[in-house]
């Protein structure tokens, strides 16, 4: 298109003009400034530039709000049910530390864990509630971080020696305990009589309050010694699975060979992308969704800058035209609409990064401040199993928005420049 306008030029016999000289910034910036004649032009250009800022600042929130929820759902999910699961086949799982021992020693293993699970009905004072029950050994239990790094309330010291028990805040919380109070553990596999299988029942005091930070998780894990849990649900001298801690979790596909050697027995190996995988497509398949959907408000932003640049043409036709007979030529003029809307464009692209990187930075603070000002609970952790709203800015996606919004901005300019350039000036003078 500019090899064409040039080209007219020099069949014209106009003088040639260097590329964004002084005098064509000038002109773009005196048609950026609004004018009481020119007010209704200047307001479109002001919904354009907010149009862009707020669609890339809305854009860069989002992303790193669904980046945020993905981490820290998966460090919570993995912190607590580990990166591969190995579990028994034909026979049960009596060596479980031998087996331990074996698949540490497999490289980038950094721990395995043999655990019983189980699921019963715990109850309190203040109510009843459905539970996972698992027993690992004090040692254990200590090298998982999300753990023993967030115990609230009491100690897991001596808790392979003591019947004390380890849960989570919110169910400490609709249980109506704290530690030192003793809470009811049902189990529907219990003894077997002749009259048949009778629940079994028994009391248990708590010795450590913990908070991972998810609520599904502090409301439904119950942690206590291994062979009180192996007692309690029948399987002494078992183990229900043995949980896997790697090193780098998005390449558990190429280790699964190595750990069934480790192993060193049959058994059923799966890891954390089979066990989650509908999860986690569902959050990617939102967070895609999101991206389009909100792309097309920079779209429309774009469009505006458009009908914008379009009536300023209209507007500016004979100031066009006393242009081209001083001796612009039509590059010239093209390049000075091309200066005025690319300006609308990077300068509402600049802001709206600036807003979104401040917003993400203090997305909690301004969650909080919502929160009290409205007088609601923004971030129900119950619904978003969260317990406070993240934020993680990837710096690729971030760079993505950016050049996307910038060439959205650059390509609406090129019609109404072209339109400009192409501007006859013995036609727009004529009426004048």
């Amino acid at each position: 298109m500019s090899n064409t306008v040039e080209a007219d030029d020099q069949q014209a016999g106009g003088p040639p003009t260097r590329p964004f000289a002084p005098f064509e910034w000038m002109i773009a910036g005196r048609y950026l400034r609004s004018r009481r004649r020119e007010t209704f032009i200047s307001v479109i250009a002001g919904f354009s530039f907010a149009g862009i800022m707020l669609g890339v600042a809305t854009l860069i929130i989002v992303m790193a709000v669904m980046n945020g929820f993905r981490s820290e759902l998966l460090g919570k999910i993995l912190g607590i049910n580990g990166h591969m699961l190995v579990q028994p086949v034909d026979t049960a799982l009596t060596d479980y530390d031998a087996v331990a021992v074996r698949l540490e020693g497999v490289p980038d293993v950094v721990s395995a864990i043999p655990f019983v699970e189980g699921q019963a009905l715990v109850s309190g004072p203040a109510g009843s509630l459905g539970a996972l029950v698992r027993g690992v050994h004090e040692s254990d239990l200590r090298r998982v971080p999300l753990i023993s790094g967030n115990v609230r309330n009491g100690t897991l010291d001596g808790f392979d020696e003591g019947e004390g028990i380890a849960v989570g805040s919110r169910m400490a919380q609709q249980l109506g305990v704290t530690v030192g109070d003793s809470i009811t553990i049902v189990s529907p596999n219990g003894n077997v009589t002749p009259m048949g299988v009778t629940p079994r029942v028994k009391a248990y005091p708590i010795s450590a309050i913990f908070e991972i930070g998810m609520s599904e998780y502090d409301s439904t894990f119950v942690f206590m010694p291994l062979t009180e849990a192996q007692g309690y649900f029948n399987m002494d001298g078992r183990a229900t699975g043995i949980e896997i801690y790697v090193v780098d979790p998005d390449k558990v596909g190429l280790m699964k060979s190595a750990i069934e050697e480790g192993a060193g027995r049959p058994a059923f190996i799966t890891d954390w992308r089979q066990r989650n995988t509908t999860f986690f497509s569902a959050l990617e398949v939102e967070r895609n969704v999101m991206f389009i959907i909100l792309t097309l408000i920079v779209l429309v932003a774009a469009l505006n800058i458009i009908s914008g640049l379009i009536m300023l043409v209209k507007d500016k036709g004979r100031d066009i035209a006393i242009l081209r007979t001083m001796g612009a030529t039509r590059g010239a003029v093209m390049r000075i609409f091309l200066i005025t809307g690319a300006s609308i464009g990077c300068v509402g692209t600049i802001a709206g990064f600036l807003l979104g990187l401040v917003v993400c930075l203090n997305i909690e603070s301004i969650r909080q401040f919502i929160s009290w000002l409205t007088s609601t609970q923004l971030f129900d952790p119950t619904l978003y199993f969260l317990s406070k709203l993240p934020a993680d800015i990837d710096s690729g996606e971030t760079v993505m928005v950016l050049v996307m919004a910038l060439v959205l901005s650059l390509l609406a300019t090129l019609y109404p420049a072209w339109r400009a350039a192409r501007l006859d000036p013995v036609e727009a003078l004529r009426y004048e």
